[in-house]
């Protein structure tokens, strides 16, 4: 079983928008890739007004894989730390994301692959 974990919008689980800034999400979707089962779980992370950081929700929540837009440098190295994985440059739905990890069209992130377009350092809005 490989349970993946995409970044997303709201609550509507495959049909959901991949978010945009993956700490910021109001939410990730689970997707076990043998079962199908969907499970939508809160950011509850400090970037949400909660505690932890995402990708410590994600190692929790027992996700294997995270299929993304993008992400930083410092997101990425705290998930592969924790044993995850990291795929870049998925759009659309979450169900996209997962059919294209499916046929292999994601590769795995790395340092290289970091998103540097968004920087949050000093704002709290999304």
């Amino acid at each position: 079983m490989t349970r993946l974990a995409i970044p997303t919008s709201g609550r509507g689980g495959l049909d959901d928008s991949v978010g945009e800034h993956f700490g910021r999400v109001p939410t990730f979707t689970l997707v076990d890739s043998e079962t199908g089962e969907i499970e939508v779980l809160e950011n509850t992370s400090e970037h949400m007004g909660g505690a932890g950081l995402p990708a410590d929700l994600l190692i929790a929540s027992g996700a294997d894989i995270v299929l993304c837009k993008g992400l930083g440098r410092r997101a990425i190295e705290s998930l592969s730390s924790g044993g995850l994985s990291v795929c870049t440059g998925v759009a659309g739905t979450a169900g996209e994301a997962v059919a294209a990890w499916k046929r292999g069209d994601l590769g795995k992130a790395g340092e290289s692959e970091a998103c540097t377009r968004h920087a949050f350092r000093d704002r709290h809005d999304g």
